[in-house]
């Protein structure tokens, strides 16, 4: 195999210096014409490739983004990964992705390799608090934005979905349906969103005279751990079955109701409604198409990227909160019983 052609090859072709070259590759304006032609004819015939990764080591930062999300395998974090790296393309960069998985281990190993890597910034949807580890990091020259979580403005940019308005649109839709004994699926209540829509469902439930609201928490938010709550309903009972169920994500919400609905015992919405939240692509082709809480996804990973920029260009930037406000789109899984 023949040996890739060096910056000190292309000098020798060209009968020119070592900084002669570099200054062809990275200050043009600094070189003669006619010098520069001779650079770029020999670059040509040697097939010489520039070495970006030394060039960035060199600089001091890459031209990549590092990206940390909760759970790759959720589409609501696909949706917004998608968006992260289209808007980060017209930047001129590209976008590493990492999954904590939950596992604030996890989490901070891909801090530190990011860090490794000299990543323009980090965007990142924390599993607990990092605020320590991140402001070391800003100490370091890589600034952060937080993704689907606000932050204190004094600190860091963010951009996140109102999520106890998100819960509240979910159980105000449930009681508006004639629902009142409702339960909440959901889980680990330690994460910062679920907390959140759990308590806007709270808030909407003590609104409503005689209505109640059971807390189910979930191992995971995944369909699995949506099954295993499912079961144990199946298990109770028609007459200790609520008749309103709100589950903090779409997936939890699907595995619900396959436990519900396998069984050929339980309807929805009959027996009981059912809303999800996040309004992934599989809620509208769901058995019952599932009612659920819009996010605007799009808008957050395009949002996540321009405020990273804000803070990349600008020496002394203005850290700003981006709160969006989430959506209520209804389906047969709440439509009012018969």
């Amino acid at each position: 195999m023949n040996r890739t052609a060096s910056i000190k090859d292309v000098a020798t072709h060209a009968s020119v210096a070592v900084g002669t070259v570099s200054n062809v590759l990275n200050y043009p304006d600094r070189v003669s014409q006619r010098t520069k032609e001779r650079v770029l004819k020999a670059i040509d015939e040697l097939g010489f490739v520039r070495n970006d990764a030394a060039r960035q080591l060199r600089a001091g930062h890459s031209r990549t983004v590092g990206l940390i999300v909760l759970d790759v395998g959720n589409p609501f974090f696909t949706s917004v990964v998608r968006a992260a790296e289209d808007a980060a393309s017209l930047h001129g960069s590209a976008v590493l992705l990492g999954d904590s998985g939950h596992d604030a281990g996890r989490e901070a190993n891909y801090i530190d390799l990011f860090q490794e890597q000299r990543v323009q910034g980090l965007l990142i949807s924390p599993v607990g608090d990092v605020t320590e580890r991140l402001d070391l990091l800003r100490e370091r020259g890589v600034p952060t934005v937080l993704v689907d979580r606000l932050a204190d403005e004094s600190k860091f940019s963010s951009v996140a979905v109102d999520d106890d308005a998100g819960g509240y649109l979910a159980a105000r839709h449930l009681l508006d349906t004639g629902r009142r004994r409702l339960a909440f699926v959901g889980g680990p209540t330690d994460i910062r969103q679920v907390a959140d829509r759990l308590q806007g469902a709270q808030r909407a439930v003590k609104e409503e005279p005689g209505a109640t609201l059971e807390v189910l928490t979930s191992e995971g938010m995944t369909v699995l751990a949506g099954r295993s709550v499912g079961n144990m309903l199946v298990e109770r009972g028609r007459d200790k079955l609520p008749d309103g169920i709100f589950c903090a994500n779409d997936l939890l919400a699907l595995g619900v109701m396959q436990s519900l609905t396998m069984t050929h015992t339980f309807r929805i919405p009959e027996d009981v409604a059912l809303i999800g939240y996040d309004d992934i692509d599989f809620a509208v082709s769901a058995v019952v198409p599932l009612s659920s809480i819009r996010q605007p996804t799009e808008a957050l990973g395009r949002t996540a990227i321009e405020l990273l920029a804000e803070e990349v260009e600008s020496q002394n930037p203005t850290h700003r909160a981006v709160v969006f406000t989430p959506e209520l789109v209804v389906r047969q899984s709440t439509g009012t019983p018969g």
